[in-house]
């Protein structure tokens, strides 16, 4: 009986030997983000080819 209590107790000291231990801790530096960015925009206006033509015969219209 010795025997299978022994080989109990040392089995569970084995396994609680092996489980993973995970630490949460904030980081020593604050963290920094860097972001280059480029935004580029380009606007293209189409007209009709009537507004097209109406601009055309009457150049001071605008």
């Amino acid at each position: 009986m010795k025997k299978i209590a022994l080989g109990t107790a040392l089995a569970a000291f084995v396994a609680g030997a092996c489980s993973p231990t995970v630490r949460i801790e904030a980081p020593d530096k604050p963290i920094e983000i860097n972001l280059n960015v480029k935004i580029d925009q380009e606007v293209r206006v189409k007209l009709d080819r009537e507004v097209e033509d109406l601009i055309a015969d009457n150049p001071d219209l605008f």
